[in-house]
């Protein structure tokens, strides 16, 4: 198509995704104001009070709501874990497909990016991350996988015809963002500053928008398309395309195509970045998912729309009850004291200008008409009435959010320890589904990272991969075994090479929630410290245990120093004793030949040892033949 009928193409798709998410939007908007900027009275009440000098109190509870939910989930990280599908697929290359999620996590923020798209997800009902590639280096070929953060949700239309939970069918998804106008200039010489045409997203961010900057935006498109594959010879099933680039690879190892090629449905996906004017750039992505992945609230389906909701949308009207009674209350308990004189007619006339400043200002004396003084009205004490009503609008908003006081680490009526943790559970029931969404996004992520990585990391190089205990380790992938063992016929390391090539099997993931690795560790010291309180005698068997999950710095040094005191079948049961076999058949060999040693060299002390006796015999009886000779 020409650059003119896919903006007009895209022009329609962006006002159908616009119109479909419009009042997600504006809901979204008004939470975010509503809880986080504490934009809580109408307009209309707020310029009221403040022209009658009254207050306008706002008492913002929301935000310990929301950071209870979001925190639960930084304390409870969900984790992908990959496993082999079909007979191609081994459990090693899966461990090292964990081990590279870790390493793209780690070196993008990735918690960054889940953190903001599920504090937005609680907040607004939708958040967003994302998934890219970038060069591994500033003088490297070789691209890696990012996740990058979304830091405005508002940013991002999605496809109105997808209807998966988790937005894996999207076909269409839009971008936008602004850039400054020089910046637009450097990166695009020669093009047109046009906005794009989003006038909802500018009456959402606001008239900043307006001057010194271009609006532009990314369009994603995937499209159905047809792939050949083929069946080789050592049972792999590769992509005709994939055949022909590593054609030489697998004629030197041998491997041929049998059989007729088959052609099978796919996705293509394509990114274009546009202006109101022209198309920018076009670049073909590799995956067949578009890279965009959404963390949703709750989702209702209303009258053929979905409707994504916050935890505090219906929350609202009880915090606004809240602030007025509190404002309120306030406002009566600071009026008391100027409650007003009460006198018969006449009676302020003298001394007048003093009784009409005795509230605000003090007087020594203050004179009156009459025999009866003027008297003040008694204080009624805090209004009772309005000090209730604020007290239920507050049990209100935790019964709306199912998050009572247990939840939010305040004292209730519970007294017993295992009450307070099962109305604590309460609270992470009635608000798992916002973690549960967390974990099917994720998911829908590891999806996407498990279709890239045998495309972005399809050639023989070395990666970095994370173990759970967040060591580092160099791996070599996609080596071909001949250039692996030098050009020799190795079976074990090309055994092993094939285990770690990344291009071969079908893999899967599921989605683990739980304490991080380190709380794991930590736990597990504490229960070890509370076993050997109980058990004593299991200090010396389990005493490298321990120190190996305490983070004192040199404590693998202690585990190791433990562990060499152990008795030898304790060590031979240990983990690191099984999975040494050849080193401990190479210590017996080691040991057999030290004692045929010290045979050797008893057998060489006995033989000097006779030689010297007999040496001496013969002296003595040489001195004794010649005492014989002397005497004769």
């Amino acid at each position: 198509m020409s650059d003119d009928e896919i903006i007009r193409e895209a022009r329609e798709a962006f006002e159908l995704a616009a119109d479909y998410e419009a009042e997600n939007r504006r809901d979204a908007l008004d939470d975010l104001r509503f809880a986080r900027l504490g934009e809580q009275w109408p307009e209309r009440v707020r310029r009221e009070r403040e022209l009658d000098g009254r207050p306008c109190l706002t008492i913002n509870r929301l935000p310990a709501f929301i950071r209870q939910v979001v925190n639960d989930a930084r304390q409870n990280k969900p984790a992908m874990v990959v496993h082999p599908v079909d007979s191609q697929a081994d459990p090693a290359t899966a461990e090292l497909f964990n081990g590279l999620i870790r390493h793209i996590e780690q070196s993008s923020d990735a918690e960054v990016a889940y953190d903001t798209a599920l504090d937005f997800a609680v907040t607004g009902g939708f958040g967003y991350f994302r998934i890219n590639t970038r060069y591994a280096g500033d003088d490297a070929f070789d691209q890696d996988l990012v996740i990058e953060r979304v830091a405005n949700p508002f940013s991002i239309y999605g496809d109105p015809d997808g209807t998966a939970a988790d937005s894996s069918d999207w076909n269409v998804a839009f971008v936008v963002d602004t850039l400054p106008k020089a910046t637009f200039e450097a990166r695009w010489k020669g093009a047109e500053a046009v906005d794009w045409g989003a006038d909802s997203y500018a009456q959402l961010t606001g008239p900043w928008l307006e001057g010194d900057r271009v609006m532009v935006a990314e369009y994603w498109r995937r499209e159905p398309v047809q792939r050949t594959i083929l069946a080789l010879s050592d049972g792999q099933v590769v992509e005709a395309s994939v055949y022909q680039a590593q054609k030489a690879m697998f004629e030197a190892l041998g491997v041929s195509v049998v059989g007729r090629p088959r052609s099978v449905a796919s996705h293509k996906v394509t990114q274009r970045i546009l202006t109101g004017a022209e198309v920018l750039e076009s670049v073909d992505w590799a995956g067949k998912f578009i890279p965009i992945v959404p963390v949703y609230g709750e989702e209702l389906h209303v009258d053929g729309r979905r409707r994504l909701r916050s935890l505090v949308r219906d929350a609202k009207d009880p915090q606004r009850m809240f602030n007025y009674w509190r404002t309120t209350t306030t406002e009566l308990v600071a009026l008391a004291p100027k409650t007003p004189f009460i006198g018969r007619k006449g009676a302020f006339e003298t001394d007048s200008a003093k009784w009409a400043s005795a509230n605000t200002q003090t007087h020594a004396y203050i004179e009156y008409d009459g025999p009866e003084p003027p008297q003040r009205q008694p204080f009624a004490g805090p209004p009772a009435g309005a000090m209730q009503e604020a007290l239920s609008a507050s049990d209100d908003m935790k019964a709306i959010m199912g998050l009572h006081d247990a939840s939010l680490g305040m004292a209730s009526n519970e007294t017993s320890g295992r009450a307070i943790l099962m109305r604590q559970r309460e609270g992470d029931i009635s608000t798992f589904h916002y973690i549960d969404n967390l974990s099917r996004a994720l998911r829908h992520g590891g999806r996407i990272l498990l279709d890239l990585i045998p495309k972005v990391y399809a050639t023989a190089r070395v990666i970095r991969v994370l173990g759970a205990d967040g060591i580092a380790q160099a791996v070599a992938v996609n080596q071909p075994a001949a250039q692996a063992s030098g050009g020799g016929a190795n079976p074990q390391l090309a055994k092993i090479e094939k285990l770690y090539d990344l291009t071969v099997g079908k893999y899967d993931l599921t989605v683990e929630s739980g304490p991080s690795f380190t709380t794991r560790r930590e736990e597990a010291a504490n229960q070890m410290i509370e076993l050997i309180r109980a058990y004593p005698q299991a200090a010396p068997l389990i005493g490298d245990l321990l120190a190996k999950n305490l983070d004192w710095p040199g404590a693998d040094e202690i585990a190791t120093r433990l562990q060499s005191m152990l008795p030898a079948q304790a060590r031979a049961a240990s983990p690191e004793g099984q999975g040494q076999p050849a080193a401990q058949a190479q210590l017996a060999q080691l040991g057999q030949a030290l004692t045929a040693a010290k045979a050797e060299i008893a057998a060489l002390k006995q033989d000097q040892s006779t030689s010297a006796r007999r040496l001496q015999i013969e002296a003595f009886e040489a001195e004794t033949n010649r005492l014989k000779a002397m005497r004769g």
